[in-house]
C-alpha cells in the first residue's frame, strides 16, 4: 500500500497537481433584495494553491436556458453582454478568494438562481464542490391602493368596500380599518384580507367617515383612504327630487328655446321669399303714345309747360291761335285748343265723301307766319301741351 500511495503522488508531481482539496463555499442560499436596492451574492473558496483561479458566474432564470454574466480569466474580469452587464461586478479583489458579487437597483426580472464555478489549474477538487449555488428573489413593493364603494350607502343597506394594488410581490395583503372620530379595526368574516374586500352591513348614520385600506407585504405598504357617507332615505328622496326637477326645467327652457328660434327663422324665410317671389298676374307698364309714333310724327316732350301754368281756368277761345296751347306736328298742322270741360276732343279727320275718306289737306299758313318747313330749318321746336281733365290736373 504504501508503494502505490508513494507512486500516485509522484504522478500528481510529474502532472502538475496539487494534492490540496478546492471547496467553494456560499454564505446563504437564498438572497431576498427589494426592487431598487443593492443585492449581495455571497460566495467565497478555498485552495492550498497560489495560481489564479478561473471564476464563471451563470443565471438561469425560471423557463429559461442559463447564460453567462461574469468571469474571471487569467486575472482579466470580463461582464457579459446581458441586462446585467452595467449593474454587476466582484465585490472583493480576486486574490483574496472572496468572488462575491453585487448587483445594483435590482430588478424583479433580476430574480432567479445564480450559480459559480471555480477551477484552479494546479488544484483538484471533489465533484460538485467547486459549484455554488444562490437564489436571488428580488422583492416589489405594493403600489398605491385604489379603495372603492360597491352600493348604495343608505340607513339600512349593504355596501361592500374593496381596496386592490396593481403591483407588489409578493401579493399584498390588505387591512381595512376605520379612522377617527371612532377607531375601529376589521377582522373575518366581515373582512377579507387577501381580496381587500369589507362588507358593511345594516348601515347607520353613525357608520359614516374615514376608512383607510393598507396594501402591505415584505418590500413594504401603501394605504389608500375613502370617505362612507350615509344617507338616510328621506335626504335622498330630496335629493333625487331635486336633481329630477332641474332636468325637467331645464328640458322646458331647451324646448322653448328651440321653437322661438324655429319661429324666427321661419318667418325671416318667408319675408325672403315674399321678396324674391315674381308676380305672375302683373300688368305689364304701358309704352306712351307719343314712344309708339314714327320718329317723324313724335312731338318734342321738353314741351315748356310753365307757359300754360297761369292760364287753366281761362277759355281757350281767348287765347290767340299762335299761344302754345295747340300742337304743332312735323307736318305743320294745327290740333285746335283741348276741349273745354274735360269734353271729347272734335273728330279732326276730314269728312268722307260717297263713303270714301276725303285726303287730309294741309292749311295754308295764314298770312305773316312762316311755313312749318322754315321753322324747322331754322331750329324750331315742336312743343305739346297736354290735354286737361275734369279734375283740373295734366293728362
Amino acid at each position: 500500500m504504501g508503494a502505490l500511495r508513494r507512486a500516485a503522488l509522484a504522478l500528481a508531481a510529474l502532472l502538475g497537481v496539487s494534492s490540496a482539496m478546492l471547496e467553494v463555499h456560499v454564505g446563504t442560499s437564498s438572497v431576498f433584495s427589494v426592487e431598487g436596492q443593492q443585492a449581495v451574492l455571497p460566495i467565497w473558496y478555498t485552495s492550498h494553491s497560489q495560481k489564479k483561479p478561473y471564476i464563471i458566474w451563470v443565471l438561469q432564470k425560471e423557463d429559461a436556458k442559463p447564460y453567462q454574466i461574469l468571469r474571471y480569466l487569467d486575472g482579466v474580469v470580463k461582464v457579459e453582454e446581458t441586462e446585467l452587464k452595467p449593474r454587476v461586478g466582484f465585490l472583493y479583489p480576486i486574490l483574496t478568494h472572496n468572488i462575491s458579487v453585487f448587483i445594483n437597483a435590482t430588478r424583479e426580472s433580476d430574480s432567479g438562481q445564480y450559480m459559480c464555478t471555480v477551477n484552479v489549474e494546479d488544484e483538484a477538487a471533489t465533484t460538485g464542490k467547486n459549484i455554488g449555488v444562490i437564489n436571488l428573489t428580488v422583492l416589489v413593493p405594493p403600489a398605491i391602493p385604489t379603495c372603492e364603494v360597491h352600493g348604495n350607502p343608505t340607513v339600512g343597506a349593504n355596501v361592500t368596500l374593496s381596496c386592490s394594488s396593481k403591483k407588489g410581490k409578493p401579493s399584498p395583503t390588505y387591512q381595512w380599518q376605520r379612522m377617527d372620530p371612532t377607531p375601529q379595526v376589521f377582522f373575518p368574516p366581515a373582512q377579507d384580507r387577501t381580496r381587500g374586500s369589507l362588507k358593511l352591513t345594516n348601515l347607520s348614520l353613525e357608520m359614516s367617515g374615514p376608512y383607510v385600506c393598507t396594501a402591505e407585504n415584505q418590500a413594504g405598504f401603501e394605504k389608500c383612504k375613502i370617505i362612507l357617507e350615509v344617507q338616510s332615505t328621506s335626504t335622498k328622496a330630496v335629493i333625487a327630487g331635486a336633481v329630477l326637477g332641474s332636468l325637467g326645467a331645464l328640458a322646458i327652457i331647451i324646448f322653448f328655446a328651440q321653437r322661438v328660434v324655429g319661429y324666427r327663422r321661419k318667418k325671416r324665410d318667408s319675408q325672403e321669399e315674399g321678396a324674391n317671389e315674381i308676380k305672375e298676374d302683373a300688368v305689364a307698364p304701358k309704352t306712351p303714345s307719343w314712344a309708339r309714333r314714327p320718329a317723324s310724327d313724335t312731338i318734342s316732350k321738353t314741351s315748356t309747360l310753365s307757359s300754360i301754368g297761369g292760364t287753366r281756368d281761362k277759355p281757350y277761345a281767348a287765347r290767340p291761335p299762335s299761344d302754345t296751347a295747340s300742337i304743332l306736328t312735323t307736318t305743320g298742322s294745327y290740333r285746335g285748343p283741348p276741349p273745354r270741360g274735360g269734353g271729347r276732343p272734335p273728330n279732326l279727320s276730314p269728312p268722307a265723301v260717297n263713303g270714301t275718306p276725303r285726303r287730309h289737306q294741309i292749311p295754308a299758313a295764314p298770312p305773316g307766319s312762316l311755313p312749318p318747313s322754315s321753322l324747322a330749318r331754322a331750329g324750331a321746336v315742336p312743343v305739346m301741351v297736354p290735354a286737361q281733365s275734369r279734375a283740373g290736373s295734366l293728362v
